[in-house]
């Protein structure tokens, strides 16, 4: 459910509820083509994508400053256990 803010006090907190941090997470299974879709159409990423041990990932904001994660977890290799 999505819920516009009432009042000037939520209104005020609308971009800033993590107070700057990442707090959402868009997981990919390509991360070249959605980060270059995601430029195309003018989404600000707030750093170039790096290299994890976890995975691909950069940070960019919504339209209300909300700051996320665009991610492509790293494979495990071959034959490797999976988390349980």
């Amino acid at each position: 459910m999505l819920a516009r803010a009432v009042g000037d006090r939520q209104r005020a907190a609308v971009g800033d509820q993590s107070g700057g941090r990442v707090f959402l997470f868009l997981e990919t299974d390509d991360f070249a083509r959605d980060h270059r879709a995601f430029t195309d159409r003018g989404v600000r990423f707030v750093e170039p994508p790096r290299h994890e041990p976890y995975g691909i990932v950069a940070v960019f904001e919504d339209l209300y400053g909300n700051r996320w994660d665009l991610i492509e977890p790293a494979r495990a290799p071959e034959g490797a256990a999976r988390p349980a």
